[in-house]
């Protein structure tokens, strides 16, 4: 098939100066871009009056969540994530339910001008295989590029946090510990035959490689995994540094950062993107700089939770590739990525630095398409509209408020509120949307489907929510004792200043 854009204003990349022209698209590459002609094209769309731009990739977010959207508020990490992975009182879901659950975040994504989407699912002992397919049948039906991974570890993840034995009561904690542990074996059978199932070089949504963190994961699991991404040509991975009481598990655990500690085991390399990175040394970022590895900022989350902001101009002065990312619907409420990219560019001026050293709205922008590419095996195929590139366009209607009087296009996409501007997306060479309508799916059938199944998963979620708030206390106590704990001086903080003991 082949698809002819015309007379759209083209904002090829985050440097280009819009131009009015025509794309025309083979398969899912786009062949053309300037003036040209229709010839031989099966499907024509007259992009008048819209601004044609990359769409956006969200480099990181949890599908498990999306029915915990609104939720909760002022919980830190360690205290919230019980919440949406939970150790007791969760029941499973059936495949359908997983299916609608995923086309809430998918539906957004679209709606809001991204088209490939990370996706990073809770994987419990009770999430049966035929859920991990409802999750890819569901980014394959909607249209959107995906990489799909399930959240792999090998330790108990309630006792991913220090002084679990000092502070959590025995009347809790052994009913906890009475449960069987990850059985590494089957999650690494599990891991080849996803990437067997769905390797990205060969389908539009693939598998991508996720040990969940290091402090989940013992040396051995992180190294098997690390093996199996090296061996089949995937992506990787990983939650770091996301919190101070993090900074204080790397140093009881490695007594050294846990960037420095992936470094030592060899794991660092271009194909590992680490999510968050908010709590890093200079040292830590000069080993992904060293290493090629990513970095994934995630402004909004971060700030929501109280984590902290990652340094972005330390990162980028030294030379590491960065994504941009909402984090999941139970942390951000929301996975829109235009929002994303104007907190990026806004969050990153100070008047701790000089006006020179502030993020601009260009930069904010490339993040969010070329970073976003580079991180997960994507560089020089998307996040520009160029010969040769994959065809994922977004179309963003120039009659709406946000563009009138249109001055500089690519500043008025990113610092104004243009998410309901979208009329056209374009992921993988087909027409996703089109008119504002979703092509692939029966959107209004579906949200209808999606409210009534929340609706009967309502008293389910509240008793799950009920039994995680008995362990909250205890939670509490550990971060409040992680507080007094000193962290490594050298943690470079986002406004240029040491981060301290207490910080």
């Amino acid at each position: 098939m082949s698809l002819f854009i015309k007379n759209g204003l083209v904002l090829s990349s985050a440097d280009a100066v819009p131009q009015i022209a025509d794309i025309k698209i083979e398969g899912n590459q786009i062949v053309e871009v300037g003036q040209t002609t229709a010839s031989n094209s099966d499907h024509v769309i007259d992009a008048s009056g819209l601004l044609l731009a990359p769409g956006l990739i969200n480099g990181h977010f949890h599908s498990h969540e999306h029915f915990h959207k609104g939720r909760y508020d002022n919980l830190p990490l360690e205290l919230w994530m019980h919440f949406v992975r939970p150790p007791v009182g969760a029941e499973p879901l059936t495949p359908e339910q997983v299916y609608l659950r995923t086309m809430i975040g998918a539906i957004e994504a679209l709606r809001t001008g991204t088209t490939f989407v990370v996706d990073d699912v809770n994987h419990a002992p009770w999430f049966s295989q035929d859920c991990i397919d409802a999750v890819f049948r569901a980014y394959q039906d909607i249209g959107l590029r995906a990489l799909v991974s399930v959240s792999l570890f090998d330790l108990p993840f309630h006792r991913s946090v220090p002084f679990f034995d000092e502070e959590m009561p025995a009347v809790i904690r052994q009913p906890l510990d009475t449960q069987p542990p990850p059985d590494r074996d089957r999650l690494l059978d599990l891991a080849k035959h996803l990437a067997h199932q769905h390797h990205p070089q060969r389908h539009r949504v693939g598998y991508i490689v996720a040990p969940s963190a290091p402090q989940r994961c013992s040396d051995t699991f992180l190294l098997q995994l690390h093996q199996l991404a090296e061996q089949q040509n995937l992506p990787m991975m990983m939650h770091v540094l996301e919190t101070r009481l993090q900074a204080v598990t790397a140093g009881l655990l490695y007594q050294r950062s846990m960037v420095a500690h992936l470094a030592e085991l060899g794991i660092l390399s271009p194909r590992l993107a680490l999510q968050h990175c908010v709590w890093s040394t200079a040292n830590d970022i000069e080993h992904l700089a060293n290493a090629g590895s990513s970095a994934v900022y995630n402004p909004l989350s971060n700030l929501k939770l109280g984590s902290g902001q990652m340094p972005l101009r330390h990162f980028i002065q030294a030379g590491v590739n960065v994504a941009l990312a909402s984090d999941g619907c139970g942390s951000r409420d929301s996975v829109n990525m235009l929002s994303v990219v104007q907190a990026t560019a806004l969050l990153n001026k100070s008047p701790q630095t000089l006006p020179a050293q502030w993020l601009s709205a260009e930069e904010a922008f490339r993040l969010g398409t070329e970073g976003g590419a580079r991180a997960f095996g994507y560089a020089d195929r998307l996040g520009r509209i160029e010969p040769g590139y994959l065809a994922d366009i977004v179309g963003y209607r120039l009659s709406t408020p946000a563009f009138i009087p249109l001055n500089h296009p690519l500043r008025q996409l990113v610092y104004a509120e243009t998410g309901c501007a979208v009329d056209l997306v374009v992921s993988d060479g087909i027409a996703v949307m089109q008119h504002g309508q979703l092509t692939q799916i029966n959107e209004s059938a579906l949200i209808a489907e999606i409210l009534s199944t929340h609706q009967s998963l309502l008293r389910s979620l509240e008793a799950s929510e009920a039994a995680v708030s008995q362990l909250l206390p205890y939670y509490r106590r550990i971060c409040d004792r992680c507080r007094t704990v000193p962290v490594d001086p050298d943690i470079v903080t986002w406004d240029n200043h040491p981060s301290g003991s207490t910080a």
